[in-house]
């Protein structure tokens, strides 16, 4: 072998070591912040208890939906379960091939209308529409042709009647307090236009009339793994990009918005797989643009819990999605990069979705397999690699289960002493082996993309048993 050669790979090997230990400190940082942040943060609200007090402001829930007959219905019911006196609930049925309309329709006894819609933002054509006011909350369903999620999302913008509306998947359920939660960031600033929840893993609980009464680890691995990866980054990266008005990304499974800044800045994006983040980014622009002042707040209280894939194939393609989406966003907002407008927003946030997130399979990926040529070519110190790996995995296990354990703690949650070790062995093997099976997966979503840029992908619902 070459010197060229062996200088080559020492670099890169350097490199790449470097890049571990700046993500392992940012994520121990990020941790300790979001712990700190979740015990006190009760105690730091300048608002308290406001909304016992009997002041309400009017939420509209907006449901997109496409083919979602196994799980609308327990969504749905969800929703009038929540603790909270002024909303509405508008579901927006895509032109589904299936029966989650006529479902709706007999379980709801709703009947057809005729009522005006501004179209404040463009969007397909409505077919019918069906309303019923027998529930506890006026309940919407708007069936139009086919035009994406987007599409979906932006017409039920144009049909709610309040000021503010939170989006929520069709396989999601809130908890009874979830509306409450989300909120509170808006009476605590005006200026705020958007607020994001925590999405946690739904097979883990059953569901009593919105209220959890049982949490398990389910022994689907896969699933168990998730359980980890969700509840460690929604902890971590969301809590520390809050604390300056960070945050480029709001899960599309649950999130609050102010309805004419969203409509300001043009609604969704239907030519996008990822219009939940990209609406974010464009939100930052648009607000500092036009000199708007506003915040985009997390509220980690604010809990969500939606299905996550139950198979290598769903994991898949929704990760592809995934990863596609933040290509889209950042490729299409590229021009807030380095900005001075645009603050910490685009330059500490935009460089970490960057490189530590859509360039980080690629960049891991290539160290390992650069380590691998150094070791075949004897100019890698083994043991030190080694040592160095599974101290890096021990490290991440142990603020996975910091994460875990954190919101079992704060949601009062009791779990068995069988689930206790299932997670301390489980966030070792999430560390060690799951974070290389994503990082395959997201290296590999651009394999077609001209082709398949697109394409959401279809996965595959499950008959939930969470909800008495």
């Amino acid at each position: 072998m070459t010197r060229d050669v062996v200088s080559i790979l020492n670099v890169i090997n350097i490199f790449f070591l470097i890049y571990l230990l700046v993500y392992a400190t940012y994520l121990f940082f990020s941790v300790v912040v979001g712990a700190w942040q979740l015990y006190f943060r009760e105690k730091m609200r300048q608002v308290k208890n406001e909304i016992r007090h009997e002041y309400y402001f009017p939420v509209s829930i907006i449901v997109p939906a496409h083919n979602e007959e196994v799980t609308i219905l327990e969504s749905v019911e969800s929703l009038l379960q929540l603790d909270y006196k002024l909303y509405e609930v508008i579901i927006v049925d895509d032109g589904s091939a299936d029966d989650t309309v006529a479902k709706l329709i007999a379980h709801f006894d709703m009947e057809e209308t005729k009522r005006p819609i501004r179209m404040s933002i463009p969007c397909k054509k409505v077919r019918t529409i069906y309303e019923t006011n027998k529930e506890k909350v006026k309940i919407t369903l708007i069936c139009k042709e086919n035009g994406g999620k987007g599409d979906a999302l932006n017409m039920g913008i144009n049909v709610a009647a309040y000021p503010y509306f939170v989006c929520i998947d069709a396989d999601s359920m809130l908890q009874q307090d979830s509306l409450e939660r989300i909120v509170q960031p808006v009476m605590e600033d005006d200026r705020t236009v958007a607020v994001g929840g925590l999405i946690r893993v739904a097979q883990c609980i059953l569901l009593d009339r919105g209220r959890v009464v049982g949490y398990r680890l389910p022994w689907n691995l896969l699933m168990s793994m998730q359980v980890m990866e969700y509840d460690r980054s929604f902890l971590a990266s969301r809590i520390l990009l809050d604390q300056f008005n960070g945050n480029l990304i709001i899960s599309g499974a649950f999130g609050l918005f102010k309805k004419d800044i969203v409509i300001g800045a043009g609604g969704y994006d239907n030519h996008t797989i990822g219009e939940d983040m990209e609406l974010v980014v464009r939100l930052h622009k648009y607000c500092r643009n036009n000199k708007i002042p506003y915040t985009i707040r997390y509220e980690p209280n604010a809990i969500c819990w939606s299905q996550a894939p139950g198979t290598l194939r769903d994991l898949y393609r929704q990760r592809r999605r995934w990863h596609l989406g933040l290509f889209q966003s950042l490729f299409s907002h590229k021009d807030i990069c380095m900005k001075s407008r645009f603050g910490l927003v685009g330059s500490l946030s935009y460089l970490y979705y960057l490189f530590y997130e859509l360039l980080s399979p690629f960049i891991e990926l290539f160290g390992w397999l650069s380590m691998v040529a150094s070791a075949i070519f004897g100019v890698l110190n083994i043991p030190f690699m080694v040592s160095f790996y599974l101290l890096y995995a021990i490290y991440g296990a142990v603020l996975s289960i910091t994460a875990f354990f954190q919101r079992i703690y704060t949601q009062n949650l009791k779990i068995s002493r069988l689930d206790v070790c299932k997670a301390m062995i489980l966030c070792v093997i999430e560390n060690v082996f799951f974070r290389i099976v994503l990082d395959v997966i997201r290296a590999t979503a651009f394999i077609g993309y001209r082709r398949r840029k697109g394409e959401w992908g279809t996965i595959k619902r499950v008959k939930s048993d969470i909800v008495k």
